[in-house]
């Protein structure tokens, strides 16, 4: 009598199979839980301002209950086809590199919120349903509740799965000045391993 194991599904995945199921469908984000911003317009301007970003440029922030900005880093990200591994690998390189961890507490406080800035409209995209996954994975590693996923295209912004938007600001247009009602934002984070990472993966 012979023994064996039958191959598993995700081990009969190619490459290109495997990387396109690390990602979340609009529907699977829905049903996530993920909590609402009070002030969406308040969140993208604010980090539309310190960051400044252009297309290909990923933005991670993690705010505090009162949803007051704790800590934020941005990224260049040339990943194609995308991938949400690898995604989440860079953006949990960036949450380790600006803020403390929480996994001891037993309930995540803080919550961290992606903004993605890129070309095309704000339709759904897989490339978004992989930063979905890896925003999600990168949280539970790192001790965070899940937040947003934001696109900022030409035509403005917009809260995926949430339908909520506006036309400014913009992928291409200029930061406007920081609210004078905000305490002094923390400095911004750019680059780091984790673009080091993507940038190499890209050149492959």
């Amino acid at each position: 009598m012979t023994f064996g194991f039958a191959p598993s599904s995700a081990a009969s995945l190619s490459p290109s199979a495997a990387s396109a199921t690390r990602l979340l469908e609009p529907a699977e984000w829905a049903a996530a839980g993920i909590p609402l911003l009070r002030n969406p317009r308040e969140i993208v301007g604010g980090l539309h301002s310190r960051h400044r970003p252009r297309p290909a440029t990923a933005i991670v922030a993690v705010l505090d209950p009162d949803e007051r900005l704790r800590a934020s880093a941005s990224f260049a990200s040339h990943r194609v086809p995308a991938d949400g591994w690898m995604f989440r690998n860079a953006l949990l390189a960036q949450l380790r590199r600006v803020i403390p961890h929480d996994l001891r507490r037993r309930t995540p406080v803080r919550t961290a919120v992606l903004l993605y800035c890129r070309e095309g409209d704000a339709r759904w995209t897989e490339e978004d349903g992989a930063w979905m996954w890896g925003l999600r994975d990168a949280c539970t590693l790192h001790g965070l509740r899940c937040g947003a996923y934001i696109t900022l295209t030409r035509d403005g912004w917009q809260v995926l799965g949430e339908g909520r938007g506006g036309r400014r600001p913009n992928a291409v247009s200029a930061p406007e000045p920081f609210a004078t009602s905000e305490t002094s934002p923390p400095p911004p984070r750019t680059g780091g391993v984790a673009s080091d990472v993507l940038r190499r993966a890209a050149a492959r």
